[in-house]
């Protein structure tokens, strides 16, 4: 099973694509959608939501998946639901780079605070990043910075922000996904 999070343009063609994409990995991927809107209604939900996806499921090896904002989420709820996340383009600061574009990005500087300290620590092995060097929305390279002392990191130079072809990829995901 594949757990696919949006970004925060959740109504994006794309999405539906990158669906369609993941299932020739595996034919059970579960959109789930949220609101993007409240963080802390958003973290509760896909918690509950993931962890009961994951509970019905016999996959020994599930995974979670997001794009953008959506990777945001897939590496916290995939690290504190246990399962491997990938991550593409994630948006690593919504509190700075989505003021006026949600209603309360505050809360997730609250929701950073109240998260396991040195989560990615713990997380070292479960998380794969795949980032665009053409991403017109974050600045990719520091989001490398961040984060290739934990994760392995694929850098892709045809996609941009929104990565709506991912089938370039899709054999490294197997294989990610496929490994203990």
């Amino acid at each position: 099973m594949i757990i696919y999070l949006h970004g925060f343009d959740s109504t994006s063609p794309g999405n539906h694509e990158k669906v369609l994409q993941l299932q020739f990995i595996d034919p059970d991927v579960r959109a789930v959608t949220y609101s993007t809107l409240h963080p802390k209604h958003d973290m509760q939900y896909l918690l509950k939501k993931v962890d009961k996806l994951i509970a019905a499921s016999d996959d020994a090896h599930p995974l979670i998946c997001g794009v953008g904002l959506g990777g945001y989420w897939a590496e916290r709820i995939g690290f504190l639901c246990g399962i491997k996340q990938v991550i593409i383009n994630p948006n690593l600061h919504p509190e700075t780079n989505m003021q006026k574009k949600i209603d309360r990005p505050e809360e997730y500087e609250d929701i950073a605070t109240k998260c396991v300290s040195d989560f990615r620590e713990k997380n070292i092995g479960k998380c794969l990043c795949i980032l665009s060097t053409n991403d017109e929305v974050l600045d990719n390279r520091s989001i490398n910075r961040t984060l290739d002392a934990y994760y392995q990191v694929i850098w892709d130079d045809t996609q941009t922000h929104k990565f709506k072809k991912i089938s370039q990829h899709l054999q490294a995901i197997k294989q990610f996904k496929a490994t203990n």
